[in-house]
């Protein structure tokens, strides 16, 4: 793999038994909901659902994992846009009743404060539509979702976009920016006085750690469902290439990613299908962990199968910041050409077989033949692990590469430049 390949841009809820959570216990009876406002819908193809209908027709696109360990390999990636056209029929929110507060467990608490903070977002371009989730991210209106939600898989642009608050009131979106490489994007409504998530440190979690997904799978709008992080330093390939798998849009259409996405990514069991895209992924105080963004599927299932991925929220809220500043994010490059270790070397990780003159990983004293076993503190074990890590940086940020190189382990210092 290339280093400096750039690509072109209704279920239950399912109740465990946990033990309480004192921060983050609710401190009300309900949340209560209602439809207050309404904007006035664009003229677009549209196709009709009735109120509580699920569409028959999933946009999942897939892709191969990459690096993933346990005969995993090979199982398909979906991203979790809803396929359709047009705007849906409103589906009435649901409160979050909470019949005993002595008694909560960890999961209620969490969707009773977090709930109010996820979005359903409705895309409809010129020749398809679909759903996702989003997460606001900012009292006056700032909401984070995937890339993929707002472009439909890449598929269309300038779509028109509608959010769905958890409490029911519809506002007109604009889109804000998108980063195609961290699949991240961010949009906006006019409104104040709305409640941002929690952000949360995903370089804090542990395995095992308590998870809750939020968002609208199959249009199901406040949906909740928990597990638990299933595995972190995840990395995954969103592949569009003829030996890979291609998103699954409406009408046939291909997906307009020209080159393979390499994306860091927390592993959770917690239910998520499609639609959740863009949700939030939460801790057991209910802060912002993690943003949704894959599924893997076997054989004909297109759901849950207990396998899905976040993108972590320390990334997503790097990018989101970029996005919100200046429109686009900057993301990391080393100059270097890399590729899985092969044959009995009894080393695992990134081999080199290029460096770029002058790059930075010339300057940090990489060389061909050398095996990258960690960057920046994380686990490398192919060249998607490498590559995702490097992208998930800023232009400017510095980090230790630990290589192996005749044997003898070396760290070095590398200053990452800029993709263009």
């Amino acid at each position: 793999m290339e280093n400096d390949i750039t690509p072109e841009p209704t279920a239950p809820v399912r109740r465990r038994v946990r033990k309480p959570v004192v921060d983050a216990a609710p401190t009300v009876d309900s949340v209560t909901a209602e439809a207050t406002t309404e904007p006035t819908e664009p003229t677009v193809p549209k196709r009709s659902w009735l109120a509580g209908s699920i569409p028959t027709k999933a946009a999942a696109g897939v892709a191969v994992i990459a690096g993933v360990a346990g005969g995993v390999a090979g199982a398909g990636i979906g991203f979790l846009g809803n396929g359709g056209f047009g705007f849906n029929t409103v589906i009435q929110p649901q409160a979050v009743t909470i019949s005993d507060t002595n008694n909560t467990k960890s999961v209620t608490a969490v969707a009773a404060k977090a709930l109010q903070s996820v979005v359903t977002i409705e895309v409809s371009g010129k020749s398809a539509g679909g759903s996702g989730s989003g997460v606001i991210i900012s009292a006056d209106g700032y909401i984070v979702t995937n890339n993929h939600v707002v472009t439909l898989g890449g598929a269309e642009t300038g779509t028109t976009l509608r959010v769905t608050l958890a409490d029911g009131r519809l506002y007109s979106a604009k889109l804000v920016g998108t980063d195609p490489i961290m699949d991240v994007a961010v949009i906006k409504i006019t409104e104040t006085g709305l409640v941002p998530a929690e952000w949360g440190d995903s370089s804090a979690l542990t395995v095992g750690d308590e998870s809750v997904a939020i968002g609208a799978p199959l249009g199901l709008e406040n949906t909740v469902t928990d597990g638990v992080v299933s595995a972190l330093n995840r990395s995954i390939t969103i592949s569009n290439k003829g030996d890979g798998f291609n998103f699954d849009l409406p009408n046939g259409q291909q997906s307009a990613i020209a080159q393979d996405l390499s994306l860091p990514v927390i592993q959770t069991d917690a239910s998520i299908n499609p639609g959740n895209s863009g949700g939030a992924l939460l801790n057991a105080a209910g802060q912002f962990i993690g943003m949704n963004v894959a599924i893997a599927s076997s054989g004909s299932s297109s759901g849950s199968i207990g396998v899905g991925f976040a993108l972590p929220s320390n990334v997503v809220k790097r990018v989101a910041e970029d996005l919100i500043a200046d429109g686009k994010a900057g993301h990391g490059r080393i100059g270097a050409t890399v590729s899985a270790v092969t044959g009995s070397t009894g080393v695992v990780g990134a081999l080199v077989h290029e460096i770029t003159a002058g790059s930075p990983a010339d300057k940090a004293g990489l060389k061909p033949k050398d095996v990258v076993t960690m960057f920046n503190n994380v686990p490398i074990r192919n060249e998607v692990d490498l590559t995702a890590q490097v992208r998930s940086l800023r232009p400017g940020d510095k980090a230790d590469m630990v290589i192996v190189r005749n044997g003898v382990t070396k760290t070095l210092g590398v200053t990452v430049g800029s993709l263009q």
